[in-house]
């Protein structure tokens, strides 16, 4: 009797194993885009800046936090300088809505070329 109970809830862990792929695939909407090089200076330079800012209170590299996992944003966007540009922005003057309900803090005083770096170092991470 316990065999065939065994067998029965192996087809639903295989559809919620498939169902939570599909969710992540949904959360993550890849963008397709030809990576460009990216400054490995300022890949650098954007790694240092993130660790002195206030990121980790809503990101984590690996998995979400209160905002996205850095490494999903990488997932999602082209290593492109119109997106280096547009994330640019986005980190600057804040915004919602791109990962679900989560809200951007808004960072103005960051100088536009220092949050360039970190978006670097962001869409620089394995994807």
């Amino acid at each position: 009797m316990l065999l065939a109970f065994a067998a029965c809830t192996q087809k639903p862990v295989q559809e919620n194993i498939n169902t939570s792929e599909a969710k992540e695939r949904e959360y993550i909407r890849a963008i397709e885009g030809e990576d460009e090089d990216l400054n490995l200076e300022e890949i650098t330079r954007g790694e240092v800046l993130i660790s002195y800012s206030d990121c980790a209170e809503c990101h984590k590299e690996d998995k979400r936090a209160k905002g996205p996992a850095f490494q999903n944003i990488a997932k999602r966007y082209p290593n492109t300088q119109a997106y280096i540009d547009l994330l640019t922005r986005k980190v600057i003057s804040g915004g919602t809505g791109s990962w679900g309900s989560p809200i951007m803090s808004p960072h103005p005083e960051l100088k536009e070329e220092d949050a360039k770096a970190m978006v670097s170092y962001i869409l620089s991470l394995e994807k």
